[in-house]
């Protein structure tokens, strides 16, 4: 694969001294709190640890040498296909919080069954639940074209409806249109007709918080959502460059890079040298750094709720410890929506787009996740 520092060395991010000195500055060397994924670590006294919890995130980055794409045959996604990535990053994140915890941790040794059955999911093959392929052919759906650049909300609104033939991940995405979390649609989508049951929610909450440069008086917010147990992150970056954000370090955020080309291949059950190799790729022990001032001002919050009781605990969070922190709020929270509130929750989307697959003797035909029957059922 290319360099595995070559996404970090841009101009505006922070991983000095990865090439030359062997030591990147992934995290300042003083005495401060670093926040990941809703978890306080001291700097210092806490560096490995931060590493290895950074390294057991699923880490998704451009590749090449996958099954031809779309009527253009792409064969990478290089240079269009990093927001699309880190909406992987995110819902990765969310099935591994939901189905391994919050307190797992990733080894290069790693064969848990359930470990595998979440890297496979976001492998560049036809038949993957969450690869590339899925989610661009999807994004056909609102007419971006493969290998056109997404947005945040677009790709929100792709894993919403993926995540609904994929019985076993459990999860329920609901996007949170106009910058307004509406409770009864949340409600009438995570919770069944049985009033005791929940489906495990992923809450994404697009907004924009400036016109080219984002706001200052959101980054106390912002920073507040990253501390909250809840998190999943951020799916965001810098003007026409998707990062994956996971947290901060005083008045900078910290995240990971999709802009490094790795080869595509396939995990399996990491029986071969190469499986294990490819495992390896999805993992990233430093992180790089950003500041505040210098991200998109386009972005989205997002959040895992596993039980109702943790969706009211995250509300009165919300309520009490974030829309209080700017003026006006980072977003707002609704019982039920404008009576001609027009949003995506409207649009039939189809279970995936009608393609022709070019014939080959040596790969399996793309595999429909869901019945069709189901397609244009709008969450």
């Amino acid at each position: 694969m290319d360099s595995v520092f070559e996404a970090y060395l841009g101009a505006d991010s922070v991983l000095a001294g990865a090439v030359g000195s062997g030591e990147p500055e992934d995290i300042p060397k003083r005495n401060t709190d670093v926040w990941l994924l809703g978890k306080r670590y001291n700097a210092i006294q806490e560096l490995e640890l931060i590493r290895r919890d950074i390294q057991s995130r699923l880490w998704c980055t451009y590749r090449h040498g996958f099954v031809p794409l779309g009527e253009v045959q792409l064969t990478s996604d290089k240079g269009w296909g990093c927001m699309l990535r880190c909406g992987q990053m995110v819902l990765a994140q969310a099935l591994i919080d939901l189905h391994l915890g919050r307190d797992w941790f990733w080894t290069s040794a790693c064969r848990d069954a359930t470990y595998l059955k979440i890297v496979n999911r976001f492998e560049d093959t036809r038949k993957s639940f969450y690869s590339l392929h899925q989610i661009a052919l999807m994004g056909e759906s609102q007419n971006k074209a493969v290998g056109e650049w997404l947005g945040p909300n677009t790709v929100a609104q792709i894993l919403k409806i993926l995540v609904r033939f994929d019985d076993w991940c459990s999860l329920v995405v609901h996007v949170a249109m106009d910058s307004t979390v509406v409770l009864d649609d949340i409600l009438q989508r995570s919770q069944d007709s049985i009033a005791t049951s929940w489906q495990p929610l992923l809450l994404i909450i697009p907004l924009r918080l400036g016109i080219t440069d984002i706001n200052p008086i959101y980054v106390p917010a912002l920073k507040r959502c990253l501390e909250l147990s809840s998190s999943c992150g951020l799916i965001g970056g810098r003007p026409n460059q998707a990062l994956y954000f996971l947290g901060y370090v005083d008045d900078e955020v910290l995240y990971l890079d999709p802009h490094t080309t790795q080869r595509a291949g396939t995990v399996g059950q990491k029986q071969t040298a190469a499986e294990q190799e490819l495992d390896d790729s999805y993992h990233q022990k430093y992180a790089a750094r950003l500041s505040f001032s210098a991200m998109d001002p386009s972005l989205a919050v997002c959040f895992l709720c596993k039980t109702r009781d943790s969706f009211d605990e995250l509300l009165q969070q919300f309520r009490e410890q974030v829309l209080q922190l700017s003026t006006p709020a980072l977003f707002e929270i609704s019982q039920s929506r404008a009576v001609d509130w027009d949003t995506t929750e409207d649009i039939e989307w189809p279970a995936m787009p009608d393609i022709d697959w070019p014939a080959s003797s040596d790969s399996e035909p793309f595999a429909l996740v869901g019945d069709s029957s189901d397609a244009a059922a709008a969450i």
